[in-house]
């Protein structure tokens, strides 16, 4: 016969009394003078979320790489969201062609644009409001024409007729309107290269072009004033020549989508105009975003790049 240890009868006997205290509230809670209550496990209640306010959606057209304009507007969106107290958020369309279909679609608010791709944007009901101070001053800027600086077939632009040329974007202004342009004025027409090729893939289109020429892939590229900063970590820039600088056009513009509340725009540009160039906190914000200044603008000062781009046949 097994005789139990004390402290197992001890415990047994606190598990009992437990088990029979159990039971006996159950019961309780089951009397006669209460109804049992059917719970209904396929009626649902669905819970929402909490929603977030929706902020203002700042979209900088991607000539360059996402980390770049990342890099580029960080400091200019904190500048903005303390300014105005708007929740503004940059986001990064992979294409020119996506970033005008958003501010079309109304997921753009405020764009921030080349020339040519505002005129899509105008015709979508989006409205200049803004533009830049190129970082020389000038209040317009310029396309370049590229090749290697040993290239022995090419001295002058009447030499690039029947070579390999690469733009970055049908979109593109300085990358391809005013390079187009100019060729134009000179005599040849796309139709008198070897090929004309666009810059591959999602962003950083400046950059592929510049790398694209430096490599030998192709004669003759075109990219806007200023691309070579970009790349002079990439590449030698001795090794690169510009042939030619194409006239003067507006600058960038920032437009702000069809609908958008006025007030929104209105504190928006009134936060940029303050920035000032000799302030050192403004200076910081404006140098990152490759800018000196940004100024008041409207519609009407696009008119030479319609204008170019109907002479073209880019342009209805």
């Amino acid at each position: 016969m097994r005789i139990m240890k004390p402290r197992f009868v001890f415990l047994l006997t606190v598990s009992l009394t437990l088990a029979a205290f159990l039971c006996l509230l159950a019961a309780w809670g089951c009397t006669d003078g209460e109804e049992s209550v059917t719970v209904d496990l396929s009626r649902r209640e669905p819970l929402a979320a909490p929603r977030q306010s929706e902020a203002i959606t700042y979209a900088y057209l991607p000539q360059y790489s996402h980390t770049i304009s990342f890099q580029r507007h960080r400091k200019m969106l904190e500048y903005l969201r303390k300014e105005t107290g708007l929740r503004i958020r940059q986001i990064f369309p992979d294409t020119f062609d996506e970033h005008i279909k958003m501010v079309a679609r109304g997921e753009i608010d405020i764009s921030y644009s080349n020339p040519l791709v505002y005129l899509r944007l105008a015709d979508a009901g989006a409205q200049a409001f803004a533009r830049i101070i190129e970082p020389n001053g000038e209040p317009k800027f310029r396309g370049q024409i590229i090749v290697r600086q040993d290239n022995p077939a090419i001295k002058t632009v009447a030499d690039c007729r029947g070579k390999r040329w690469i733009a970055v974007d049908p979109g593109s202004a300085g990358g391809y309107l005013f390079a187009l342009g100019y060729f134009y004025e000179h005599g040849i027409n796309s139709e008198d290269f070897e090929t004309v090729d666009f810059a591959p893939g999602p962003g950083g289109k400046q950059e592929k072009v510049a790398l694209a020429v430096y490599a030998g892939a192709y004669d003759v590229g075109s990219i806007r004033k200023g691309t070579l900063d970009v790349v002079a970590d990439k590449i030698n820039l001795a090794d690169i020549r510009v042939l030619a600088e194409t006239r003067p056009y507006p600058g960038w513009v920032y437009a702000a989508r069809k609908g958008l509340d006025p007030a929104v725009v209105k504190a928006v540009a009134r936060a940029m105009l303050k920035l000032d160039h000799a302030k050192p906190a403004d200076a910081a914000i404006l140098d990152a975003a490759g800018m000196r200044a940004i100024i008041s603008t409207e519609d009407a000062e696009y008119a030479p790049v319609r204008a170019l781009a109907h002479t073209l046949g880019l342009w209805r």
